[in-house]
């Protein structure tokens, strides 16, 4: 008897479990069918997100085309000084429009049209130069003018034109070219200290080349500014209104602000940086970037005679163009510690 009444408890809990079981059906039906729902909203989200991103990047594409193209016929139309601002200021909202696209651009295209942007900026600064008053010809004393580059800490028995670059056109390279001849910098220096005033950059192309532990304080509204083979430098800049290109160099510091930075072959490099655009590094390694600190009195007048907006700072968004991985980050370059960003400027 005790027998017969374990078994039918038996029978009595799987038919109770199998009632279970089978109230379960439909809540585990339902469940998958939320499921599903789920991922085909997902899908649907996704392609709309990928529709919008296509319609966003062929807007910018076309805008980009259309204002390209404006400035160019008006740089080729363009014989007075006067019109070349007008070509400045659409460079500028070329550069903007840039800027706003970044996000739905892919690398190679975000490449090849600030490559054009530069291209364009080198042709605005090659016509400055074509429409500035020739100087006529005129014998002069042999003495020793006033230097319009200031010198400080000079080592005797270097000749200045060893030292200054003034209107003399040099070996152009065809990759981050700026301009046609560079108007304003110094060249194949050591162990000095290098000043330039406000006077003598505004809206000047400037070129550093071959310096070797040297200090530089350009102080002013530049237009462009290039570094080539520098090692063991420290660069201080006001702000450059457009370019700014970095290439060979190894173990400096900088500080400099801009709308386009682009560093290439170089190592080993602090740089304090105000960006409105994305900066891109090639070829780098070491390669630390910090917010833009240096100041000078009259740094304020020189940001608004830039166009530069000081509110947008991309100093920490940078492109590697040797690392296209999206889920990594690039081993090239990094963000300076907060720790390690004290500097006595001055």
């Amino acid at each position: 008897m005790e027998s017969a009444g374990c078994s039918a408890a038996a029978v009595r809990t799987r038919d109770m479990e199998s009632q279970r079981d089978l109230s379960l059906v439909p809540e585990r039906l339902q469940r998958r069918e939320q499921e599903r729902q789920l991922e085909v909203e997902r899908r649907k989200q996704k392609r709309q997100n990928q529709e919008v991103e296509e319609e966003k990047r062929d807007f910018f594409t076309a805008a980009f085309a259309r204002e390209r193209a404006a400035v160019e016929e008006l740089l080729e139309g363009t014989e007075s000084v006067e019109r070349l601002e007008e070509v400045a200021s659409r460079l500028q909202g070329l550069q903007k429009l840039l800027n706003d696209s970044v996000l739905f651009l892919t690398a190679y295209d975000l490449r090849q049209r600030q490559e054009a942007l530069v291209r364009l900026q080198a042709a605005l600064a090659e016509r400055r130069q074509e429409l500035q008053p020739k100087k006529r010809f005129a014998f002069k004393t042999r003495r020793k003018d006033a230097a319009s580059c200031t010198r400080v800490g000079a080592a005797p028995g270097i000749p200045p034109a060893a030292e200054s670059i003034q209107d003399s056109p040099l070996p152009q390279k065809a990759e981050g070219d700026f301009g046609s001849s560079w108007v304003c910098g110094f060249s194949n220096l050591e162990s000095q200290v290098l000043e330039k005033r406000a006077s003598e950059l505004h809206q000047r192309d400037v070129l550093l080349t071959e310096l070797s532990n040297c200090t530089v304080k350009l102080y002013g509204n530049p237009n462009t500014l290039r570094l080539t083979k520098a090692h063991g430098c420290k660069l201080l800049c006001g702000p450059v209104s457009t370019s700014v290109f970095l290439e060979d160099c190894s173990d400096c510091v900088l500080a400099v602000a801009c709308q386009q930075l682009r560093i290439h072959s170089t190592k080993d490099t602090r740089i304090f940086l105000q960006v409105t655009s994305r900066a891109i590094v090639e070829d780098c390694s070491g390669i630390q970037f910090a917010p833009y600190t240096w100041s000078y009195p009259e740094i304020d007048k020189d940001f608004e005679r830039s166009g530069l907006d000081r509110s947008k700072n991309s100093w920490n968004d940078v492109d590697d163009f040797n690392w296209l991985a999206r889920d990594m980050a690039s081993p090239n370059w990094s963000v300076l510690p907060e720790e390690e960003r004290s500097i006595q400027w001055d």
